[in-house]
């Protein structure tokens, strides 16, 4: 069942949605930790990228699920992750000794400083507004290095269906849907070029799920 987003305060989802994510840590990793699906597109990502000894940055890293494959991949990248929930850092961070994560909350990206070779963001975008994803999509091409390479996804569908719908626990989390040409069109805005575009349906599930691989341009600065 869905709910308008303009029946609360959009902070209030927010900080429902993000104290579900910490209370269902150990759940979703005994859940997803082994979670196969995306392992091919991840392996694009890390396929091009040359730089063994890159630097990377997570979103929304959970469990740090995402980046235990990646290091299995490329075991001397340096990979920073972040989440809201303080319960999935302290996983992410036992799951992977040899990373750095941080509790920080994606919105604030703005404030964050370094220079990366890759960001993955896997799926981070459906708990985000229209709004936010655009911000935090300009924020990741200024964190990037010229020719850095942005790997994000979401689940793909019209923005007004977005709405709260319940885990298998009860929890609630605020479910934003995107389309496609949105994000296509922030990426290309922020200064993205040599945009792959992946359509998955995930099993049990009526979604279409969307990822995209962008290259930062490098002969541009991504807009102010």
């Amino acid at each position: 069942m869905y709910f308008s987003v303009h029946m609360m305060p959009i902070e209030d989802s927010y900080n429902i949605t993000f104290q579900t994510w910490n209370e269902v840590a150990q759940v979703y990793q005994d859940k997803f930790m082994l979670l196969d699906l995306y392992n091919d597109t991840y392996d694009l990502f890390c396929k091009s990228i040359n730089d063994p000894k890159a630097k990377i940055l997570e979103l929304g890293c959970g469990p740090g699920n995402i980046t235990r494959y990646l290091l299995q991949q490329r075991p001397d990248w340096d990979i920073t992750g972040m989440d809201v929930a303080p319960n999935m850092v302290a996983l992410a961070q036992a799951n992977n000794p040899t990373a750095r994560f941080l509790v920080m909350d994606v919105r604030e990206l703005d404030s964050f400083t370094g220079s990366f070779d890759g960001v993955v963001c896997g799926f981070c975008l459906p708990y985000l507004s229209k709004a936010d994803c655009a911000k935090l999509i300009k924020d990741v091409a200024h964190l990037l290095s010229p020719g850095g390479l942005f790997y994000c996804s979401t689940m793909e569908g019209d923005y007004e269906q977005s709405g709260y719908e319940a885990a298998s626990t009860g929890h609630q989390s605020y479910v934003y849907y995107h389309q496609a040409a949105y994000i296509t069109e922030q990426l290309q805005e922020h200064g993205f070029g040599n945009i792959q575009l992946i359509r998955q349906q995930h099993p049990g599930r009526t979604q279409i799920e969307i990822i995209f691989i962008a290259k930062k341009n490098s002969e541009a600065n991504p807009h102010s």
